[in-house]
């Protein structure tokens, strides 16, 4: 996959920069002109959420390059008195502050290697526990970590080619240069967040909803390790932040509407499934109306987009953890797979069947009736699809006992709608191992019911014989008019 990646341009550093040392953040917290160094915004327009010029979470720090000699290795921590520990991870902070040039792997080399260095030291002594930082050092930290991850996206290759977006598992996933800093931040990050001296009610003024919502914008990524990283931060930051709960539930549910109805294009709609798969499973009961409605007006649409099969694993557990939880949303769910069944994608149809399984099995009786008719004329349709595969896996739901179990309960009304697509397919399927399915399924009813099995086999007899003599009285009258047309036009007649 061809790989583009958008270069900003980079502004000729003025006389004034290189004397200026605030501008690199060696100046106090806090002292930094707003105006100037590396804090001012520019917007990278980015795939198709950010317009040109608009301004966006997602914006980024120019790269500006360190003064010449700015940057020194700074002692360890451990070579320090611990009163001084804390200015020590401050000016190790404005270090992290530098932005890098990946483009060009010859290029600051010296300065790459120090502010990886800088970063490993941060990360093991957030680890350690071996002092408690300050809330100014905290405020310090998520603004260098603010400035090292926040940045503009490059397109995908299928946004810059017109190509339809692939499977990432079958291409090569886009991976960014500056991963070798990147890392570190996050991991920084994420010990921050799990540490247990960290004090939410002093931490979230500084992981607040604006940060939230970048974090959430920087799942489009294609690199598969920043997703994981930012699925990892942001699950424990809903776990250990309350407070955020409903507005990163909001935030991911926004997300996925525009997904759906307008992009159809994110790289992290799994990651982020991921995710909400582990906050259902500890949802409450009863279950919250807004849970609800999330499942009807997001989970479920999330089956009508065309790369529905690169998520689907994910969305399938969470749409499953629904079911189990409240098993009244198994006629809710199995409709809604109905709705957004697929007509020409065989592919999806395999999908589904194996979702809607997954759900049959947590479904109850009083469920299972209000949405059986609809639900096994699907079935019997799947059942003489000329496409193996799908009749292959709709005939394995017989192998399911739960599923058994209900359909011999309500065999009254199931066996009579699918009757007629197990003989199309006995008669005329040209796969053998759809064929022996079929025959072992048929004999299944037969064995449960053989009374209803006659009635249903007599049924399928008469209508057979009804729409044959439908047939010889079609080509009767066709025969008729011919020999009409004959004797009328004559020669002139035009047969074909």
């Amino acid at each position: 996959m061809l790989k583009k990646i958008m270069k900003g341009g980079h502004r000729k550093p003025s006389k004034l920069d290189s004397t200026d040392a605030s501008l690199y953040g060696f100046g106090p917290p806090g002292s930094r002109n707003p105006g100037s160094g590396p804090t001012p915004n520019v917007v990278v327009n980015h795939a198709s959420r950010v317009g040109p010029g608009a301004a966006g979470p997602n914006s980024v720090v120019p790269t500006v390059p360190p003064p010449m000699g700015a940057v020194e290795p700074l002692p360890l921590f451990r070579d320090v008195p611990i009163s001084e520990r804390q200015n020590l991870f401050m000016r190790k902070l404005q270090i992290c502050c530098f932005q890098l040039d990946f483009s060009d792997t010859l290029k600051s080399v010296r300065e790459k290697e120090i502010k990886r260095q800088t970063l490993l030291e941060l990360v093991d002594f957030i680890q350690s526990g071996s002092g408690k930082i300050t809330e100014m050092c905290q405020e310090e930290m998520i603004k260098m970590v603010g400035i090292n991850i926040f940045r503009g996206l490059p397109p995908a290759s299928h946004e810059n080619t017109g190509q339809e977006a692939t499977d990432p598992e079958e291409d090569e996933s886009y991976l960014e240069p500056s991963w070798p800093h990147l890392q570190l931040v996050y991991e920084l990050l994420l010990r921050y967040v799990v540490s247990s001296d960290t004090d939410t009610k002093v931490a979230k003024r500084y992981i607040d909803h604006s940060f939230v919502l970048k974090l959430l914008d920087l799942f489009d990524s294609e690199d598969p390790r920043e997703r994981e990283y930012l699925k990892t931060i942001l699950h424990r930051i809903y776990g250990k932040f309350m407070v955020h709960r409903p507005f990163i539930r909001k935030a991911i549910n926004n997300i996925f509407y525009r997904f759906i109805y307008e992009t159809q294009r994110h790289s992290g709609v799994g990651e982020l499934l991921e995710i909400l798969g582990s906050i259902i499973n500890g949802f409450a009961l009863p279950m919250k109306e807004e849970h609800k409605l999330f499942l009807v007006r997001a989970l479920i649409p999330l089956h009508k987009p065309k790369p529905v099969a690169m998520y689907h694993q994910q969305l399938s557990y969470c749409i499953t953890q629904f079911v189990e939880k409240d098993y009244k949303l198994a006629d809710t769910v199995i409709r809604g797979l109905l709705k957004y069944w697929p007509l020409t994608n065989c592919h999806k149809e395999v999908l589904f069947l194996g979702e809607l399984e997954e759900v049959l099995e947590a479904t109850q009786s009083a469920e299972f009736q209000q949405c059986m008719v609809p639900l096994f004329r699907q079935i019997a349709r799947c059942l003489n699809s000329s496409h193996f595969q799908v009749a292959e896996r709709g005939l394995f739901l017989w192998n399911n006992e739960h599923i058994v179990s209900l359909i011999s309960q309500n065999r009254q009304v199931v066996l009579p709608i699918i009757f007629e697509a197990l003989e199309r397919n006995i008669q005329s399927h040209w796969n053998q191992a759809v064929h022996g399915l079929t025959v072992n399924v048929r004999k299944m009813f037969m064995e449960v019911d053989a009374e209803l099995f006659d009635e249903c086999e007599r049924q399928f007899s008469e209508k057979e014989a009804r729409a044959s003599e439908v047939e010889e009285q079609r080509e009767m009258t066709w025969k008729k008019l011919a020999d009409v047309a004959a004797e009328r036009g004559g020669d002139n007649m035009v047969t074909v």
